[in-house]
């Protein structure tokens, strides 16, 4: 065995660990020496179907812990599980890579940050927007300044999806299973940090959902930053795609990105008009190679890159906790009928 490689202990063997398994930096720098869910049997079907098919298997995480000795713990989860999971792994000197969200409640995820923090070890989200190319090439073109200081960022995430399973019957499906992925995008694009919210929330008529299909989000951040966000699960045509629809506007001119690689950007002419013109701008792409991994694989290749560097990952618990606090915030707003202040 290459002892160069993360041994790893893969937990909650469900459809999403598939996408795990698949990463291709997988085989190069770990190992899965563990596979562990509440139903043992599937994780024997996991791992038999995995790389690894000699892997131990069976339902009791710190056991296989103390057991095997593993440096990094996969956390693929349901949400509710993610506190204990995460806490367990680091109470055995492991670090974590986890599902989005960290937790159900601010009050897990802030526990969470600190026992990592006490552990010394990493523990990272799995926010797999954050390795979109285009998403990528349009923070940099964002931080090139080109439209200056950014004071207004707005976006529309309209989707029509017929999920069933538990999201059918969730309370506040759309803020509560979606928004963060819009909302930790939007805090990679701006880099600012969320100070409070004021949402609304409704379900359409004719919604298959059967709460919170809809809502409006309004985020004040730091330096004076404004994001709004306006959302639906159930928008049958007209829809925006899976990485919405982004209007940002700086104080030298503004750029429109519909989610996929269409880009259009403009700045401001100064001029004796009411109104000033504008002239075109380019949102370059990233270099050929440049964070060529997406998705998973690109948040898996930066956590173990982190590893091995000791570096901190972009995804960290500590810098994640601020989308997870968009999301509880947000959904407290909705249910109190007035803004609420964020703290992390």
């Amino acid at each position: 065995m290459d002892t160069m490689k993360k041994r790893i202990v893969l937990v909650g063997c469900g459809g999403i660990s598939r996408s795990w398994l698949g990463v291709p930096i997988l085989p190069d720098e770990g190992n899965v020496v563990g596979f562990v869910d509440l139903d043992v049997e599937q994780a024997r079907k996991r791992a038999a179907e995995s790389p690894w098919p000699e892997a131990e298997t069976g339902s009791d995480l710190e056991g296989m812990l103390k057991r095997l000795e593993p440096e990094v713990v996969f956390d693929c989860t349901v949400p509710s599980a993610h506190k204990e999971v995460t806490l367990t792994a680091l109470r055995n000197g492991c670090h974590v890579l986890g599902e989005k969200p960290m937790a159900t409640t601010l009050g897990d995820a802030r526990e969470m940050v600190r026992a990592a923090d006490k552990a010394g070890r990493a523990y990272a989200v799995v926010q797999n927007r954050r390795h979109d190319r285009n998403a990528r090439a349009l923070q940099q073109f964002l931080r090139s300044g080109a439209i200056g200081r950014l004071t207004e960022l707005h976006v529309q995430f309209m989707v029509g999806a017929h999920f069933g399973g538990f999201r059918a019957e969730m309370e506040h499906v759309l803020l509560g299973d979606m928004a963060i992925h819009t909302f930790d995008t939007a805090r990679m694009l701006c880099g600012k940090t969320p100070l409070d919210v004021t949402a609304t929330e409704w379900n359409p008529p004719g919604s298959w959902y059967r709460h919170g299909a809809s809502a409006n989000a309004v985020f004040r951040m730091t330096e004076g930053l404004h994001i709004t966000y306006s959302g639906s699960w159930c928008a049958h045509g007209a829809g925006t795609g899976w990485e919405a629809f982004w209007r940002i506007i700086g104080e030298r001119g503004g750029v429109v990105w519909d989610g996929s690689n269409g880009f259009t950007a403009e700045e401001a002419v100064p001029s004796d008009r009411l109104v000033w013109e504008s002239r075109p701008l380019k949102v370059e792409p990233l270099p050929s190679g440049a964070d060529s991994a997406e998705g998973h694989h690109g948040v898996m290749a930066d956590f173990l890159r982190s590893l091995r560097t000791g570096t901190q990952p972009e995804t960290h618990c500590g810098d994640n906790i601020q989308s997870l606090a968009m999301v509880t915030e947000s959904i407290r707003s909705v249910e109190s009928g007035r803004a609420v202040t964020i703290e992390v």
